[in-house]
């Protein structure tokens, strides 16, 4: 039995699958809905988990060579939001950050192995993680 980690079998199952440069969207608890790729909803209520709790737990385990994020984040959310973003963004050191307008940010998603929704709040604080 696992007990460290990710213990949630979609989403174990999901990561296991990704290969080199397939892409995993992190996304909101409002982010629309995409009929076309494998969706885990781990939403419990607002702000449980957040995308940055599921980001810190695929960082052990998932190499990343590439983080997009819609650009309108840094305009809609405080100073030390942006902060935490980019602090978790850091623990990932060979991974290139991109902040695109949200509507390319949303042209890419259908391209994605999957989605994982979380309860988090923060306006565009949505993420798409590119695996080396």
């Amino acid at each position: 039995m696992l007990q460290e980690g990710i213990l949630n079998p979609q989403v174990l199952d999901l990561i296991a699958r990704i290969r080199h440069t397939n892409t995993l969207v992190i996304c909101d608890w409002a982010f629309p809905y995409w009929s076309e790729i494998e969706t885990v909803d781990l939403a419990l209520t607002r702000g449980i988990p957040n995308v940055l709790d599921v980001l810190k737990l695929l960082q052990p385990n998932f190499k990343v060579g590439h983080i997009r994020q819609a650009e309108e984040f840094l305009n809609t959310n405080p100073p030390e939001t942006i902060a935490a973003f980019d602090e978790c963004f850091a623990t990932f050191p060979d991974a290139q950050v991109t902040r695109e307008p949200h509507f390319e940010f949303k042209t890419r998603v259908p391209k994605a192995i999957g989605l994982i929704r979380t309860g988090d709040p923060t306006a565009y604080g949505n993420v798409i993680v590119e695996s080396v």
